[in-house]
């Protein structure tokens, strides 16, 4: 039995990717601008759903639903001591977002250099830079 924790690399690499292209759309359009750095992951994947409506989701999810149940649960269970997320499709892609958008900001440096700054566009710019390799 494998203890480690799920990663989003250990997913197939179109859900990294759509989980990647939802933050950069989101940085685009200057999301978490004057904000601190601190809040820069509530505004890119919690203002907002990262997919809306059943069939979205069900296709987002594929073949490895049970398995994104599975990040999710662990992740709340690590963090919060309970597993609170409703097992919907809907519910567990958009907590699954949220998750691997956690995973994917930590790519960025600027961020951490930025953590208790706000954001201006210069920065915004550098932290999808980052994030994008």
């Amino acid at each position: 039995m494998n203890n480690k924790p799920m990663q989003l690399q250990d997913f197939p690499e179109p859900m990294q990717q759509a989980v990647l292209d939802h933050a950069l759309s989101n940085l685009e359009d200057l999301c978490g601008l004057d904000n601190d750095g601190a809040d820069l992951h509530h505004h890119l994947f919690n203002e907002d759903y990262f997919i809306i409506g059943h069939y979205q989701a069900q296709q987002f999810l594929g073949d490895q639903a049970f398995r994104a149940i599975e990040y999710v649960q662990d992740y709340e269970k690590d963090n919060f001591g309970e597993v609170s997320t409703e097992i919907t499709d809907e519910k567990i892609a958009n907590m699954f977002a949220y998750i691997a958008g956690e995973e994917i900001l930590q790519r960025s440096k600027h961020l951490e250099r930025c953590w208790d700054k706000p954001l201006n566009e210069n920065s915004l710019k550098i932290i999808a830079m980052e994030i994008k390799q």
